[in-house]
């Protein structure tokens, strides 16, 4: 319901046949392109803010280009960027990104892919990637310290010069060995471009990060690589055959660009590189050891293509895992009740869910209650003015329900900040008057940001953290008198928020002392806080909230046990450390404003 600004996408090919196979084959210079278009499009929703392309040559002589970039910002980017190429570009290494940025930097300086230039092919390096590092400070000092001065800071750029700054040392050390061959002149070139281990470079980058990440790369001398966290956050799946290898960010990507059976195409493990030598020699590589396993469930409930056969199987789960909490806040009164879904993404645990109840009550009723219109743009700077026009994004089916008679349950796949069921959901379904809505959500209450690529930064988003606060205050666990007696939200004294507060200061990578601030109270209290808070001024129709329960989650979704945004464990120091911040963040922010 709450689009969130997340992880972006990244696709790769390496064209094994020299390129006159494919002209031949396929009647087009532009073979590989093509493919290349197609894997971006159909991961369009992983980045609508910009997106860019890369190739290399292998043939093409010294004196002419033979790397080259194409960048746009925009949700039309990708079609600005393929209706600039010319056959001058085409190569047998193609590497294409779409990015939502989750730093808050915008424009076409931080699209990807980020190119590192150099007169020799080896050290030229070409990266784009689906990652947010946890640790860039630390990154920074560590550049700094041996004596560089990155122009720009932002992890990209960092990364891009802390692994270039690697990929000149494993060029400098093939020039001693070649030397120490007695080779000369070109034939140093020759020797180098042949034999660089891209591996070498990517142990001695990557074992400096803490976050999640899939990074891509190409070197002017033909190397292409792909490389996964050691804890396996963010996704990657590769295929290969005689024509070609792919790399793309889901597996329906590779499918449908290449017409595959689901068995054809491989995830790439956590820790691994898909490294492809400058001959098209691929093979799997670990550069750093693999750590518990902790793959993204987010990217299952919402952010990866529903089309992806075990995807699909999951979000149906999920959606009927719930039956027996729905059926508890309907009274089992099935005969008068409504089912329905929020557009779009919860469609198919729409489905998962009618399921589970008609195996209860056979024939139900199914309405399409609410409509997603085009995303209203506006001029109007008042703030009211702009909440009226938001409320406006749905509509609803007048005449779907009973009025007075019927219940409504209609489910989404997330409650993130509860501002479009505050400002428009509930305001719109108020209007046909349900006896009552039952809100269900098929992930659990997302409680804390995710600092993996994903844009949910701040713990006062959230409206499970802003219901829990207000738990707090009320229950007498926080709320202190200012010093003319009255009521304030000043954190001081021995209360719950000091305490962690104080910890959070004191001790930011022992534990994710945030966790705490839940700890007083149940599910069912937060619900009916969130109920509270978000329930818009003259609201008639009782409304009560279903979540997903995390057993119910790791159940639905076996395979993919990373629930940081709903339990508080990060898989990282750095995710431990950036919460605590938020939380330290938070209150000082209160603070300032008194």
């Amino acid at each position: 319901m709450e689009a969130l600004k997340h992880e972006c996408g990244v696709a790769m090919i390496r064209l094994l046949k020299p390129l006159d196979y494919y002209e031949r084959k396929y009647g087009t210079w532009a073979y590989g392109f093509n493919k290349l278009y197609l894997m971006m499009e159909k991961q369009h929703n992983r980045g609508q803010e910009g997106a860019g392309i890369a190739s290399v040559s292998l043939t093409n002589k010294p004196g002419t280009e033979y790397m080259f970039r194409e960048k746009a910002e925009g949700k039309d980017a990708i079609t600005k960027i393929f209706s600039r190429l010319t056959e001058e570009m085409k190569g047998e290494l193609l590497m294409g990104h779409l990015r939502y940025s989750t730093t808050g930097k915008s424009g076409l300086t931080f699209v990807h892919p980020f190119l590192r230039r150099n007169n020799w092919r080896a050290k030229n390096l070409c990266l784009c990637g689906n990652f947010n590092m946890t640790n860039i400070d630390e990154v920074f000092q560590h550049l700094t310290a041996q004596g560089q001065s990155p122009r720009i800071y932002g992890d990209s750029y960092i990364t891009l010069e802390l692994m270039g700054h690697r990929l000149d040392r494993e060029v400098e050390r093939l020039f001693a060995e070649a030397q120490e061959r007695g080779l000369s002149g070109t034939a140093i070139t020759r020797y180098i471009d042949d034999h660089v281990e891209m591996a070498n470079v990517l142990k001695s980058t990557m074992q400096h990060y803490d976050g999640g990440y899939v990074m891509c790369g190409l070197t002017g001398s033909g190397e292409m690589f792909a490389v996964r966290d050691p804890w396996g956050i963010r996704p990657a799946f590769y295929y290969r055959d005689d024509e070609l290898i792919a790399v793309a960010s889901e597996r329906p990507v590779l499918q449908t660009t290449f017409n595959l059976q689901t068995e054809d195409v491989c995830e790439l493990p956590p820790g691994q590189a898909l490294i492809v030598r400058r001959d098209g020699k691929s093979h799997l590589e670990q550069i750093m050891p693999a750590q518990q396993l902790s793959a993204c469930s987010f990217e299952r409930i919402y952010f990866s293509r529903g089309s992806d056969r075990d995807i699909y199987r999951e979000r149906k789960r999920l959606g009927e895992q719930l039956t027996p909490a729905i059926m508890r806040a309907i009274g089992d009164d099935a005969a008068n009740t409504v089912y329905s879904y929020i557009p779009n993404t919860a469609e198919v645990a729409f489905y998962g869910m009618t399921d589970g109840i008609r195996k209860l009550h056979g024939d139900i009723r199914i309405e399409k209650v609410v409509w997603k219109d085009i995303k209203l743009r506006t001029f109007i700077s008042d703030g009211s003015e702009r909440n009226d026009l938001a409320a406006h994004v749905y509509d609803i089916s007048y005449g779907s329900l009973r009025p007075g008679k019927d219940n409504l349950v209609i489910i989404d796949d997330s409650i993130v900040r509860g501002t479009t069921l505050k400002e428009s959901i509930f305001k719109i379904l108020d209007r046909l008057h349900p006896r009552k809505i039952v809100m269900v959500s098929s992930s659990p209450q997302i409680r804390y940001p995710d600092y993996y690529g994903i844009d949910m930064s701040h713990l006062e988003e959230l409206c499970a953290f802003r219901a829990a606060i207000a738990l707090i205050k009320e229950k007498s666990l926080s709320p202190t008198l200012s010093p003319k007696g009255e009521e304030s939200d000043c954190f001081c004294g021995r209360d719950l928020i000091q305490e962690v507060y104080q910890a959070c200061k004191e001790h930011p990578l022992e534990a994710n002392h945030v966790r705490r601030i839940y700890a007083p109270f149940t599910v069912e209290e937060i619900n009916k806080k969130i109920v509270e808070m978000l329930r818009p001024d003259g609201m008639q129709t009782p409304v009560e909230l279903v979540f997903q329960s995390i057993e119910g989650l790791h159940a639905a979704c076996p395979d993919h046990p990373g629930d940081w945004y709903f339990t508080g464990r990060y898989p990282t120091k750095g995710g431990i450390r950036l919460c605590n911040e938020a939380f330290i963040n938070y209150v000082e922010k209160i603070l300032k404003a008194q």
